[in-house]
């Protein structure tokens, strides 16, 4: 079986192949912080954290960059005499860290920040004007894109068919369409934002960030460059322009996610519609959370309804349900079942990431482990619950994982176990006093509650009803 991606460069899913069969490289351009994240950053951290864990399990080995931009307009623009700007994006940077780290997204093997790598950036910009594609004018320098052959070549366009780049000021260009690759020191910029240059004080563009933190930790060549459908232009595209202007072969595959709406409208600040992280997770438990933004495949755009979330928590509880049971009657042998990952989650996952398709097989699974309870084939059984945890582990999205188990409110947890489970004490005892009065009112107060019993030949045991 092979693992093929769609290549947002050649239009088309190509089979993957890593430069190294041990080794898949991967950088993601990660966030720039200068506000904290929203649910559309932590959809896309989700989508290059399945496609890691699933590329590690086909391939053993990723090295994993996600970058975090900690100098930019935006950043400085945020700051304030009581918060500058390096504090402001150390603040955020947690605030991302705790979102993703909250829904199991795992830390990348680097994670560089824009500001510690600003030589190897100035040894990029030094290496295009030497090469001929870039210039200094005004203690600014811009990459010449009509130096540049293939520009436009990842979009698609043709130069006069872009818009002009706004990233700097426009005073020393020759073209409207050349880029920023660095800036020179404005008055009323906090001093500590500047570095030493060949060209004066100054801060990188941010499209030379990214492509100065890949060659340092990835090298020319490496195999994934993910981003947000929103990055392709002009971000990626002056990343590829630049990289492959000094030389670099550069990424081998561009793999970008889709963005996420809410009520079939974008994200916007001015519409009033934007989803904090913080606000989502505060309500709702993280795996649910999880689980509602990997249900869509990761290249389309994701819609957050009002009932998106309530469907995730259903669709769980449906899995949760059927380990407990399968647990409860199988015991703790039945886990020493060998049982393969079923061919047909592997085809789909290996098919560009088909989450969707392999949620529904999880799901069939656990039909077809309730059935096999329910007829008493062990076996069956056990298989199934083996295969579930299979590959709802490798999509991070097991309830019985200790991460979930015990991660979040686990002391809230286990004081609501303490509770219900003396009420379930108190209602046997009612019921071998024959006392059907008191057994049938501590059950509808349970009920009341949201949680629901279930009796079995050993013992009564509960769960958080769907409704």
């Amino acid at each position: 079986m092979t693992v093929r991606l769609y290549d947002t460069k050649a239009q088309a899913l190509r089979d993957f192949a890593p430069a190294d069969p041990g080794n898949v490289t991967m950088y993601v351009c990660g966030p720039t912080v200068q506000s904290g994240p929203h649910i559309g950053h932590v959809r896309a951290a989700l989508s290059f954290d399945i496609l890691r864990r699933w590329l590690e399990h086909r391939f053993g080995r990723v090295t994993f960059v996600r970058n975090v931009t900690d100098i930019d307009d935006k950043v400085l623009a945020g700051a304030s005499e009581a918060e500058p700007w390096w504090a402001l994006a150390y603040r955020m940077e947690l605030e991302f860290s705790r979102a993703y780290a909250a829904v199991g997204i795992r830390p990348p093997t680097y994670e560089p920040r824009a500001t510690a790598s600003i030589p190897q950036m100035l040894e990029l910009i030094s290496l295009l004007i030497e090469r001929g594609h870039a210039y200094a004018a005004a203690g600014d320098v811009y990459f010449d894109v009509r130096s540049w052959p293939t520009y436009g070549e990842l979009t698609r366009q043709g130069v006069d068919a872009m818009e002009a780049a706004a990233d700097a000021d426009p005073r020393g260009k020759r073209d409207p369409h050349d880029f920023a690759l660095w800036k020179a020191a404005k008055p009323g910029e906090p001093a500590d934002a500047a570095w030493d240059s060949p060209w004066g004080r100054g801060r990188p563009g941010w499209h030379i960030e990214c492509s100065a933190m890949s060659r340092r930790y990835l090298g020319g060549e490496f195999d994934i460059h993910g981003g947000g459908l929103d990055l392709r232009f002009p971000h990626h595209e002056n990343e590829l322009a630049q990289s492959t202007a000094a030389g670099d072969t550069f990424a081998r595959y561009w793999v970008h996610n889709g963005l996420v709406t809410v009520g079939d409208q974008k994200m916007s600040k001015s519409l009033g519609n934007v989803l904090l992280a913080d606000d989502v997770l505060r309500g709702r438990d993280p795996l649910v959370v999880r689980y509602a933004l990997a249900a869509a495949h990761y290249r389309s755009s994701l819609d957050i309804a009002p009932t998106t979330f309530d469907e995730a928590e259903a669709a769980l509880d449906r899995i949760r349900t059927f380990q407990q049971r399968a647990a409860r009657t199988l015991g703790a042998d039945s886990w020493l079942t060998v049982a393969d990952l079923p061919e047909e989650f592997t085809a789909v996952m290996d098919d560009d990431l088909g989450v969707p398709q392999a949620l529904a097989l999880i799901h069939e699974r656990v039909r077809a482990g309730n059935a096999a309870l329910d007829a008493g084939d062990r076996a069956a059984a056990a298989a199934a619950a083996v295969q579930v945890g299979r590959m709802t582990g490798l999509l991070g999205l097991n309830p019985e994982d200790p991460f979930w188990r015990v991660g979040g409110d686990s002391g809230e947890a286990a004081a609501l176990d303490t509770l219900v489970q003396t009420m379930i004490t108190q209602r046997a005892d009612a019921r071998a006093n024959r006392d059907w009065a008191a057994a049938d009112r501590i059950r509808d107060a349970i009920a009341a509650a949201g949680i629901a019993l279930e009796d079995g030949p050993d013992g009564t045991h509960w769960s958080l009803s769907n409704g």
